[in-house]
């Protein structure tokens, strides 16, 4: 298995590089050229979802290698680590039943899922970052252990994608290294990405040509739905240095998820991790995606599908790593669209707080545009500090933002008044009830009343347990557990309010 992949690895890395951007080159013209047709519109809003999770030992909850053959079996997909799974949605219209659809299909793809994972003493979790290595193993020796195959690297725990592998052996530059407060790693392949999973809503344009409008506001609003989903404060504990155990926790950032993405796959400045730039025309949009700066160049295979139209551009966007990118495809000429995929939110501990994202990212969307809410008026590189801030401090930040009246302010309270409210007016456009809308929404309206976040309650166990003795390692662990164990109860049927004592009464 090993041959065969170090060969196709080796067949990857004979692609002409020139000749490879010459095709993406082409294949942009034609999708301007369908833009110009309308081929992209289409009369409503549409909404996606992937959901990624790592899987763990139902025993001793250490992370478990997720044999093939059950991914095919559950119906999920693989992604960069053995331990990883993905499942994605189908799209659904941006309305009540659209919504409803989009949590029904994760609950019941993940109910099914269960029963089989459940027989291989296996659960998966929805988390920002496992911290928990597999049994015996180190997460240092877990994350770097390769093999060099007749002179290609293969990192031993990574899926066989070709392109990740290709990665590592390519001219490319990537950074293949962890850099984060009190961490430090580096490695020959970017396994270190394995560390995280996440979710990713996404949000189709009725009108193509709207897509930058879209698009700024979507860069906009990144900021505070990402700090209130940050859920991913701590490391496994053998990758940290030594320090005081206090002080590892006090500095911890908030989302360690950004910057373990960043570093690993950027060397270069600007990063291909990168927060995205604003653009003027859907064919501006267009333009940056073939102008990125290519990773590996992949052999293209061609089908029947309308977006095989534009097959090396699609392959060159699947190394345009922007926490907000903009996407184009369709499977057929008539399912051809314009999108936005949002990409800062880290898994979350529910599945129903996984679905306020979607809810509210799709209802802010709606909104903001309809309305023109002043805050596309909010510099970019505001929006970019405000992002890094997010990362950085969760809820604590200070975060400018422009209210719907032209207000600028960094209030807390301020700020999700305004956001909830239009997140709120977006879902109501779209038909959902008043109730409706608000039982969406109810979940990160309790994170922003009190003050509390997922990696906050990390925090918090951690910070405990240390006060009562433990050391870093020990509390780290007792931490992730109690967060597994709750998970086992409210993944399918709860939320994250449950587990703060906010979960009895819904305003």
């Amino acid at each position: 298995m090993t041959d065969d992949l170090a060969s196709q690895v080796k067949d990857v890395l004979t692609v002409d590089r020139e000749e490879f951007q010459t095709r993406v080159e082409e294949d942009a013209e034609v999708i301007k050229e369908e833009l110009a047709n309308g081929t992209f519109d289409n009369p409503q809003a549409i909404v996606g979802f992937e959901y990624e999770f790592y899987a763990v030992d139902r025993e001793t909850n250490a992370l478990a290698r997720v044999p093939r053959r059950l991914l095919e079996l559950i119906g999920f997909e693989k992604e960069l680590g053995l331990h990883n799974a993905e499942m994605s949605t189908s799209p659904q219209p941006l309305n009540e039943h659209g919504l409803a659809a989009q949590e029904a299909e994760v609950k019941a793809r993940l109910s099914a899922a269960e029963e089989r994972t459940t027989a291989e003493k296996m659960l998966l979790v929805s988390d920002g970052l496992w911290t928990i290595p597999p049994e015996g193993e180190t997460t240092r020796g877990y994350l770097t252990d390769s093999i060099e195959d007749d002179g290609t690297r293969i990192a031993s725990n990574m899926s066989d994608s070709v392109r990740y592998h290709a990665m590592a052996n390519s001219e490319a530059d990537v950074g293949m290294e962890l850099d984060a407060p009190h961490v430090s790693l580096s490695a020959d392949t970017v396994m270190p990405e394995s560390l995280i999973t996440s979710i990713q809503p996404h949000y189709q344009v009725p009108h193509a040509r709207d897509l930058p409008a879209y698009f700024r506001y979507a860069s906009r609003i990144a900021a505070p739905l990402l700090a209130l989903g940050v859920n991913s404060p701590f490391f496994p504990p053998d990758l940290y240095d030594d320090a005081p155990a206090t002080e590892i926790v006090d500095e911890a950032w908030m989302e360690n998820r950004i910057g373990v993405f960043e570093s690993v796959l950027n060397a270069e400045d600007p990063g291909k991790v990168r927060f995205p730039e604003d653009f003027e025309s859907t064919e501006d949009a267009v333009d940056n995606i073939a102008d990125d700066r290519t990773i590996v160049p992949m052999p293209v295979s061609r089908s029947d599908r309308f977006d095989d139209g534009f097959a090396h551009f699609r392959l060159k966007h699947g190394t345009y790593w922007r926490w907000v990118r903009p996407v184009f495809g369709g499977a057929t000429r008539s399912d051809a669209n314009a999108r936005i995929e949002f990409r800062p939110i880290a898994a979350q501990p529910t599945v129903r707080d996984s679905i306020a994202f979607q809810a509210a990212f799709a209802g802010l969307l709606e909104s903001t545009f309809r309305r023109e809410h002043p805050v596309t008026h909010l510099d970019w590189v505001v929006a970019r500090d405000n992002f890094y801030a997010a990362m950085r401090d969760g809820l604590d930040a200070d975060l400018y933002w422009i209210t719907n009246d032209g207000k600028e302010t960094t209030d807390t309270e301020e700020l999700y008044t305004d956001l909830f409210a239009h997140a709120k007016d977006g879902l109501q456009s779209r038909g959902l009830s008043d109730e409706q809308a608000a039982k969406y929404l109810w979940p990160l309206r309790q994170r922003a009343r009190h003050g509390i976040t997922p990696a906050g309650w990390k925090k918090r166990e951690v910070r405990e347990r240390i006060e009562d003795g433990a050391n870093l390692e020990d509390a780290i662990t007792g931490m992730q557990s109690t967060y597994i164990e709750k998970q086992v109860h409210t993944l399918i049927d709860g939320s994250f309010a449950n587990w703060v004592g906010r979960g009895k009464k819904e305003v």
